[in-house]
């Protein structure tokens, strides 16, 4: 892989992060365009995964502070402890298939654009379902104020195992996220963050799991360590910029051109894959 070749993926992984189009789905398209090769892709994919959670907590930092400060300086159960546990329960499904179904998972990648098109397809699905009950809940809406609820331990749960499902290629993390949390009637103020913040610990968890196989050996580094840092570099920037856009769509509710998107996208990569 070449530097330029991973400031492209970087970039394609820092933008599609946060925006519902699958990350893990264009990563796999552009790998298929460029010819990477497949040995390099899951460490490069991990670097790039941390190069977007910090670009989460750059944008997110003042909640994650306001979190920690609550959760550590009183003994107290209050708001932040009460959040942070319903982020704890909706890392619970993903945490499962992480341990016990790690090695299933990973087989679905890099064996080509097929499935990633069916599961674009899904996330299309998704987004337009989630926008036209929600748009139906705003028309009984009378008084113009936000519709639905803050997230629940039940809603948490759900949505964790939308997000569970989601490390299948092609099936948007934040798209399935945001999405099931429509349906279940979270405000979409209270979903975008939380959709965002959710992601954190599964994400640093992976990426120390991978270092500890790396350390000992089970994984090996073949790729250079520029394409690396500029893979990295390109992630981090355009991560930041993907994620505060994205909230604003997500409380302006503007997520039709995304399911128009993914249909698209999801029907080219079947294509693809018949033709090559």
């Amino acid at each position: 892989m070449t530097w330029f070749e991973a400031l492209i993926l970087g970039l394609i992984q820092g933008l599609t992060e946060f925006l519902p189009v699958s990350s893990s789905g264009h990563l796999e398209i552009g790998h298929a365009i460029l010819g990477t090769a497949s040995e390099e892709n899951l460490i490069f994919t991990v670097v790039l995964h941390v190069a977007t959670v910090l670009s989460t907590l750059l944008v997110l930092w003042n909640e994650v502070a306001q979190l920690i400060k609550g959760t550590f300086t009183t003994m107290k159960w209050n708001t932040e402890k009460d959040y942070v546990a319903k982020i704890l329960v909706s890392c619970i499904p993903v945490f499962i298939v992480g341990v016990f179904f790690k090695d299933e998972v990973e087989a679905f990648f890099g064996n080509g654009l097929l499935l990633v098109g069916i599961c674009l397809l899904i996330t299309s699905t998704l987004l337009f379902l989630s926008e036209y009950l929600t748009k139906l809940r705003m028309r009984k809406q009378a008084d113009g104020e936000e519709i639905g609820h803050e997230v629940t331990y039940k809603d948490a749960f759900i949505i964790g195992i939308a997000q569970a499902v989601a490390v299948l290629p092609g099936l948007s993390r934040s798209g399935s996220t945001i999405s099931t949390g429509l349906l279940c009637g979270v405000k979409k103020s209270a979903m975008a963050q939380f959709s965002f913040l959710m992601v954190l610990i599964p994400v640093l968890g992976e990426a120390l799991l991978d270092t500890l196989d790396l350390l000992k050996g089970e994984l090996v580094v073949e790729l250079g360590w520029v394409p690396m840092v500029v893979g990295f570099l390109a992630a981090f920037v355009s991560g930041a910029a993907a994620c505060k856009w994205m909230i604003g769509i997500v409380r302006r509710q503007k997520l039709t051109y995304f399911a128009i998107y993914c249909l698209a996208a999801g029907a080219l990569a079947i294509i693809w894959q018949f033709c090559h």
